[in-house]
């Protein structure tokens, strides 16, 4: 996974229960996975089609401290299938947690918000990137 982003959880994010609203944590997601996927196709015009299921394993409070990270599921003609993780960061223990995950997928497009393909040789060099070569590009 390649980091993407790290999010604070403001007063202003939290429910009746005190936890992050599930809807800030899957517009943060859809966020930093939507920057990752116009950094590899190059281009700010990409939007989202679909997002899979999403499991809330942990809670986010006030403070806390949220890292996001992604890699590249599959690679289409006009489509990137990105895999988002967002993880809280504990500064005592310098650990990282698993808040929750899902699966998304952005398409490039034009300025008339046409479906356009993405680049065949940047196509291929996602297809066959290794993690590391693509952590280094980001």
């Amino acid at each position: 996974m390649h980091y993407v982003a790290t999010k604070i959880c403001r007063a202003s994010e939290i429910g009746y229960n005190g936890n992050l609203f599930g809807g800030a944590m899957l517009s943060w997601l859809d966020e930093a996975g939507a920057a990752f996927a116009g950094y590899l196709c190059r281009t700010p015009n990409m939007v989202t089609l679909k997002m899979d299921e999403v499991r809330f394993r942990r809670p986010v409070k006030i403070s806390h401290h949220v890292r996001i990270y992604a890699r590249v599921h599959q690679v289409g003609t006009s489509s990137l299938t990105i895999d988002v993780e967002a993880r809280r960061f504990d500064f005592e223990k310098q650990l990282e947690e698993i808040v929750c995950s899902t699966r998304i997928v952005y398409v490039k497009i034009d300025e008339a918000g046409k479906a356009i393909p993405i680049d065949p040789q940047l196509r291929a060099t996602m297809e066959t990137a290794s993690p590391g070569e693509l952590m280094h590009r980001f």
